[in-house]
């Protein structure tokens, strides 16, 4: 498995609408969803209630690389939207199991 972790500072009163795009019935999830090596996302909030991470799952690195080209413009618009609502994205890493 892959694994890609995500942290967001949310901008001031955005939160529900992060929480819309990033949760479990948005955006993110829904696109990542089209592509059967997704195995899951969950979407954590720190205990600053502006703090988020994302923890996407997938059956392998090549996996997730041929989801980021086929995907790329769609992508694009809903990072575009993400960003409209955070301070700061920050990709703590990528990890893979032993």
């Amino acid at each position: 498995m892959f694994v890609v972790i995500w942290q967001y500072k949310v901008r001031e009163g955005a939160e529900p609408a992060f929480e819309a795009l990033y949760g479990s019935d948005g955006a993110w999830v829904a696109l990542f969803a089209e592509y059967p090596a997704h195995l899951g996302t969950e979407l954590l909030r720190g205990e600053r209630p502006d703090t988020y991470l994302t923890i996407d799952r997938w059956s392998s690195e090549d996996d997730y690389l041929a989801f980021l080209v086929d995907a790329q413009p769609r992508y694009q618009r809903i990072d575009e939207e993400g960003d409209a609502l955070t301070a700061s994205e920050h990709r703590i890493g990528t990890y893979r199991t032993c």
